[in-house]
């Protein structure tokens, strides 16, 4: 097996940046909701953002589920990577108690 390592700090980053991501997708809708043709100007405008609105909200919605697949996949590996070198470094710090030990 080669030499294996994870850099969990920058995959806990990473895990935050896409809670992030997913929240603010989450939260956007149409850009013009609450405008009227007066503060658009043009009711071809505001038609294209309601078009816009309803087709962003469909894929919107299939964009936050995998980005919250994708964060929940990575802060799993990070807390599980964190929880094994916890687990390896004390094992290995034991077997080197028990063999100073018996010295």
């Amino acid at each position: 097996m080669g030499d294996q390592e994870a850099d969990i700090t920058r995959i806990k980053e990473c895990a935050r940046a896409l809670k992030r991501i997913k929240d603010t997708f989450a939260e956007r809708a149409n850009p013009a909701e609450g405008y009227g043709v007066e503060d658009i100007g043009s009711q071809k405008i505001l038609d294209a953002f309601d078009e816009f609105g309803s087709n962003w909200k469909i894929h919107r919605k299939k964009l936050t589920e995998e980005l919250e697949k994708l964060h929940t996949i990575t802060k799993t590996a990070a807390d599980s990577y964190e929880t094994l070198d916890h687990e390896l470094a004390e094992a290995l710090r034991r077997a080197d108690k028990e063999a100073g030990g018996k010295k």
